[in-house]
């Protein structure tokens, strides 16, 4: 085993000529004494290759966002961990929560990790386990930013959710989809919906003009708190705001309430507010 370096994490940094884009971000946040603390604390560090992708992404300059001081610390404590978390201890699939709040992910690929951030972008973890006197480095090709859309928002700029959309906003539960949660919906696609339109032999008019229904049906697709795919829990009832239950197996497959069946088609899409897995068919309840 590695011995740890007697450098602090913010000295660390500094010896290393790749982090000096952050160091110089650390120090115009004001967070050098935090990251020199006792500790443990585990810290994501972006490299300046991708410090600069992020100024790109952004249209900033440096000392624009170097003059940013709140962005600058949200950004900055978004990649820090309140506890030591070496690669081998990462969690991976489940939420991380860093010192900003909020969460990302990690996941393994190939021999490597990657992390998933709030805004679904994804970064790939080079270096891992640089211990030093008050905790642990990770290196980052790509700075991780906070979600900044919550569940609706997050739908409204997905064009496969345009229906489902109209939908919520139909049985006015747009509202409650952008509350606080957390929440995890289960959200069919506009594919799913023309199915379900066939399936039941009206138009869209027709179910959109029907709340009663359609705010039953929604909310069916809706499970409280956050819950990504590496927590669903498999081939047991999982019980949703309606009130009803529906389960999911191994390979991904709801069964619900009427015996249908509807696939997850695509898993951990991250918002402020919880989490959406996208699915190929609208699920009901009893009747």
């Amino acid at each position: 085993m590695t011995l740890p370096s007697q450098r602090t994490l913010v000295q660390q940094l500094q010896a290393m000529p790749q982090f000096s884009t952050l160091v110089e971000a650390v120090v115009a946040a004001d967070l050098q004494d935090a990251l020199s603390g006792a500790g443990p604390l585990t810290v994501f560090a972006p490299t300046n290759t991708a410090f600069a992708a992020l100024l790109t992404e952004l249209g900033l300059t440096k000392a624009q966002l170097l003059a940013d001081k709140p962005l600058l610390t949200a950004v900055l404590q978004y990649h820090v961990l309140g506890s030591q978390v070496t690669s081998a201890a990462v969690p991976l699939g489940q939420a991380v929560s860093p010192l900003a709040g909020g969460i990302f992910k990690v996941d393994a690929q190939g021999s490597g990790l990657v992390v998933t951030d709030g805004r679904n972008r994804q970064a790939s973890v080079g270096f891992v386990d640089l211990r030093v006197k008050n905790g642990v480095i990770h290196a980052l090709d790509k700075v991780l930013l906070p979600a900044n859309r919550d569940i609706v928002q997050t739908a409204q700029a997905l064009p496969q959710f345009s229906i489902l959309v109209e939908a919520v906003v139909a049985a006015n539960l747009q509202g409650a989809l952008s509350g606080t949660g957390p929440l995890t919906v289960f959200a069919p696609t506009n594919d799913a919906f023309a199915a379900l339109l066939t399936e039941l032999g009206v138009s869209k008019a027709d179910l959109l003009a029907n709340t009663a229904l359609l705010t039953q049906v929604l909310t069916y697709h809706v499970v409280p708190g956050r819950v990504l795919k590496a927590g669903v829990p498999l081939n047991t009832a999982i019980t949703t705001l309606q009130g009803e239950s529906f389960t999911v197996n191994s390979s991904l497959a709801i069964t619900d309430q009427r015996n249908r069946r509807a696939g997850i088609a695509a898993t951990d899409v991250l918002t402020s507010n919880g989490v959406i897995h996208v699915i190929d068919r609208v699920i009901l309840p009893r009747p």
